[in-house]
């Protein structure tokens, strides 16, 4: 296995599973993207007699994380581009309806849910940092879990 490749796997188990209709609502916790990173490091250490490195679990977190991130923004774009003539409508009557908001905030509502692109970016910027730190803490849990024991040092018989 490549030095990235358990991280670009961990990326792909976040970024299914959070995507995916039913499986995603365990995903509240950002339980699949901790999972994920424990997934980064227990590939990582598989790979390694060694015991793996802080530094390495964590990088393979953080990418994992914005893997993981950018499939799911972009699989959540392409359901809101497909079913937008079914929600808009409901949004714009809902908004419609309310009297107590200025119509400023109306009208910026209905063009925020108009452009699928916006709602992609907007997602993009909360989701990408979110899932890289939440995978990269993941990480660290499988560090303690996953990591191999240094053997004894040898002490010399004299």
């Amino acid at each position: 296995m490549g030095k990235h490749q358990p991280a670009l796997l961990g990326g792909l188990f976040i970024g299914v599973l959070s995507t995916l209709p039913v499986v995603n609502i365990v995903n509240c916790c950002c339980l699949w993207v901790i999972c994920g990173g424990m997934l980064v490091v227990y590939l990582q250490q598989q790979n390694s007699q060694e015991p793996i490195e802080t530094a390495d679990a964590v990088l393979g977190g953080l990418i994992a994380g914005a893997v993981g991130a950018v499939i799911y923004v972009g699989a959540q774009w392409m359901i809101a581009s497909a079913t937008v003539p079914f929600w808009q409508e409901q949004v714009r009557s809902a908004i419609e309806g309310e009297a107590d908001i200025p119509p400023d905030l109306r009208e910026l509502i209905i063009n925020l849910t108009s452009n699928t692109g916006s709602l992609a970016l907007l997602a993009a910027v909360i989701t990408v940092p979110l899932y890289a730190v939440f995978s990269m803490l993941g990480s660290l849990l499988g560090l303690a879990i996953f990591r191999k024991k240094t053997p004894p040092q040898a002490t010399p018989q004299g």
